[in-house]
């Protein structure tokens, strides 16, 4: 990683950490049998492009990453689990 972010790098940045937050938050409504699991998976779809550099990518990653985390919120919403 570089020493140094330009302003841009430092939102992208800001914005994956955030993701990965929200997703352990959600992870938490998860059953408990699998929740150990949803938590690796998690993590390895993070730290499996931890070293992109390409903006583009990220940014596509963030969207994806957005959308398929809602819908795992919708998922354990209709489960009952709160």
């Amino acid at each position: 990683m570089a020493l140094y972010m330009d302003l841009q790098a430092f939102i992208l940045r800001a914005r994956v950490l955030k993701l990965y937050r929200q997703a352990l938050r959600i992870s938490r409504r998860a059953p408990s049998h699998s929740r150990d699991e949803l938590r690796e998976t998690i993590r390895g779809e993070i730290e499996k492009n931890r070293f992109c550099d390409d903006k583009q990518k990220i940014k596509f990653f963030l969207s994806d990453g957005l959308q398929r985390l809602k819908g795992l919120d919708e998922m354990l919403d209709m489960t009952g689990r709160s």
